[in-house]
């Protein structure tokens, strides 16, 4: 019998086209011989749409923007069991950004007590806040570039102050990003305290917290990491931007970025980031998946810039990319995801929740 798989995509966050381009890719890796594959499209204003089932891989990002009456606001009863028909094997959430891969989903398919592809809600949120993420990792010993950090309301109070601790603390050029975001929306570079400032007014468009880093000269570097109890890593891939950096549009529109994998790296250098990669993904408690990004200095000095705990699987993904050259095909990447998110559920299910 065929497993009965939920692809949740959209979303109300900035990176709501991203989600809709990963769940094209995903459609055209999933084995339809083995999977029913049922689409639950959330719309940009937070709508909640389901399909009818697919009958193949979509063509285009169109055919998942499913139209029709939507499903009442923060009514989630239509997408329960009923028992008129059975219920969904696995949800794989397809979410990018706020409101989908930051716990807020994983925590009401939690309450659903569906099983679902990837991480829990806790390294969902802190893998989403930077700022969180990066106060974990120093906890696991992790080195990183330094930062500095400040809310909306802290910039608008005393503006001329934390321009001041940005020049006093760190050195030009950094990089501004908003703390809750990724995909590279709404970070700039900055290489003197004008840019500076035009840069935080860009990224508080995204988010209430910014976070602005010391920029590093050194290689990009990023290693996958699979598995739940006992984590695997894969090859190690470069990322060279033919762009001042690893951008959105260098992302996710003209694939102007050269991805050199496996990268060339001395033996040791890739043990360490293997290494590093898998305190990372304990650290922030991860299941099932997890990219590790990292720069690599002349000196081979190992800097992690920050994980992402549901990686794009679009055409110009590295995660899938990194998997493929480690011997794991789309499709059985997915398959193995799959695998990972029923052992978790089914282990939770021995959890005992009542008191003798």
């Amino acid at each position: 019998m065929k497993k009965r798989i939920g692809l949740l995509y959209g979303g109300k966050s900035a990176e709501h086209e991203v989600s809709l381009t990963t769940a094209s890719a995903f459609s055209k890796a999933l084995d339809f011989d083995k999977y029913e594959v049922y689409p639950i499209y959330i719309t940009q204003e937070g709508e909640w749409r389901k399909g009818t089932p697919l009958a193949g891989p979509v063509s285009s990002i169109e055919e998942l923007q499913i139209e029709g009456e939507a499903e009442r606001k923060n009514d989630i009863s239509s997408f329960l069991p009923t028992g008129k028909e059975p219920a969904l094997d696995v949800i794989i959430p397809l979410l990018h950004g706020p409101n989908g891969e930051d716990g807020t989903v994983q925590g009401l398919l939690e309450v659903m007590n569906l099983p679902y592809v990837g991480n829990g809600v806790l390294a969902s949120s802190a893998g989403m806040d930077k700022v969180v993420m990066k106060q974990l990792f120093e906890q696991a010993g992790l080195h990183q570039t330094p930062y500095v950090y400040f809310l909306r309301r802290d910039w608008k109070n005393s503006q001329d102050q934390w321009l001041d601790k940005v020049e006093q603390e760190l050195t030009w050029p950094v990089f501004v990003k908003p703390a809750n975001l990724g995909s590279s929306v709404g970070i700039s570079k900055a290489e003197s305290r004008e840019e500076l400032i035009a840069a935080v007014e860009e990224a508080l468009k995204f988010d209430r917290k910014i976070v602005i880093e010391q920029g590093v000269v050194g290689r990009e570097i990023e290693v996958g990491v699979l598995g739940n109890d006992e984590p695997e890593c894969s090859v190690a891939g470069e990322i060279k931007p033919l762009k001042a950096f690893y951008d959105y549009q260098a992302k996710y529109k003209d694939g102007n970025t050269a991805m050199i994998i496996p990268a060339e790296l001395p033996e040791a250098v890739y043990a360490e980031l293997v290494d590093s990669a898998k305190k990372a993904f304990k650290i922030l408690d991860c299941t099932g998946l997890m990219r590790a990004d990292f720069f690599v200095t002349d000196a081979h000095e190992i800097i992690i810039n920050e994980v992402n705990t549901l990686p794009g699987f679009t055409p110009y993904s590295m995660f899938p990319l990194l998997w493929q050259h480690t011997g794991l095909e789309y499709p059985d990447l997915i398959e193995k995801l799959i695998a990972l998110a029923i052992e978790r559920f089914e282990e939770k299910q021995l959890l005992q929740f009542k008191m003798d």
